[in-house]
């Protein structure tokens, strides 16, 4: 597919949703890939209830996103702090919505392999008491943040949605499980529910700092300090890394399709490309050194596999090009020129 057809294929779905005023509910809207779906939606018109504890989310990404849209926009904007695991305050955020974005949740598989508990409580008793707070406030479309993480043990690859493994952590665990209720409630209740499995996602807001960091944006932050990154085992380990606008196009397909067979579905959200960890480190500190004049990037570092982590993972996207009409607008390449110049 060419440059100018996809270009043409997300201006299309940009248009869609600035065409009928709609309420919108995001949940973790404070934080990386919530920031991008509140600005994207303000921009396009739309009225947006947020809902973050500020867990994982920055008031920065607020203030980004206000000056990025304007006060008039902003306006339109109603932001709940509060818990998704607290039953009043889903109540409270569903009410009068009509198409809801699921992003809340705490990622990391070394988190969720230290303090289980907690993952459990916010990855799937925080879904499921939002689930039925967007069931009884009768909500057109539930789209929710799935995880390439459910794909666990299996060796197929390309990921194809219908053959999964064994869970390799707790975190898996809890987003597998969001994807079982998710089904039930289609099933049960006939609610409209979509996951989305996304698969190493990145990009401008991604928190560079703290213990659980994602990979590109703590390597990014290592490289302009002329820090030493550091490689979990041989490095030949290969992920699908995902710019996060191709998550936003995803996002905004799911939400507005009326095509009958793709409801109740999930999704692999990706590009289709596999990186290994030793192309990335080269690859990032290429465009590091490119934008900063005079910094060096030093050799990484190297430390042992961590638990929990799969080896190889890679999307087949076709389900999602085939019923939702998605297609990635940005290489690996060309999101991270946009992400370093971002940082």
């Amino acid at each position: 597919m060419t440059a100018d057809v996809v270009t043409a294929a997300l201006d299309q779905i940009l248009a869609e949703v600035a065409a009928t005023p709609r309420r919108w509910l995001v949940t973790g809207a404070a934080g990386f890939i919530g920031s991008h779906l509140l600005e994207t939606l303000l921009a396009a018109g739309q009225h947006v209830v947020t809902l973050d504890n500020f867990a994982t989310g920055h008031q920065r990404n607020f203030d980004q996103v206000r000056a990025s849209v304007g006060d008039p926009a902003w306006a339109r904007h109603v932001a709940i702090t509060g818990d998704i695991a607290d039953e009043a305050t889903c109540r409270t955020a569903c009410e009068g919505v009509d198409i809801v974005l699921h992003q809340a949740a705490l990622g990391s598989v070394p988190r969720s392999l230290a303090d289980p508990l907690t993952t459990h409580r916010a990855n799937a008793t925080g879904f499921l008491t939002l689930l039925v707070a967007a069931r009884d406030a009768k909500v057109q479309r539930f789209v929710y943040a799935a995880s390439s993480s459910t794909y666990g043990d299996s060796p197929t690859l390309p990921k194809v949605e219908d053959v999964i493994g064994r869970p390799l952590s707790p975190y898996a665990v809890t987003k597998y499980l969001d994807e079982l209720y998710a089904d039930v409630f289609c099933r049960s209740y006939g609610m409209p529910t979509m996951g989305l499995r996304y698969f190493n996602v990145f990009g401008p807001r991604q928190d560079p700092d703290g213990a659980y960091a994602a990979v590109i944006p703590r390597w990014i932050a290592a490289m302009l300090e002329g820090r030493e990154c550091v490689i979990n085992g041989d490095g030949e380990t290969s992920r699908d890394f995902c710019f996060v606008r191709n998550v936003v196009q995803a996002n905004l397909r799911a939400a507005l399709t009326t095509d009958a067979e793709a409801i109740g579905r999930v999704y692999n959200v990706a590009v289709g490309q596999r990186t290994t960890l030793n192309q990335l480190h080269a690859a990032l500190a290429t465009a590091v050194e490119a934008r900063q004049a005079g910094t060096r990037v030093p050799a990484p570092t190297r430390a042992p596999f961590r638990a929990g982590d799969v080896r190889h993972s890679l999307a087949d996207i076709s389900l999602a090009r085939r019923l939702l009409g998605y297609e990635p607008t940005h290489t690996i390449a060309a999101g991270m020129a946009e992400t370093v110049a971002a940082y």
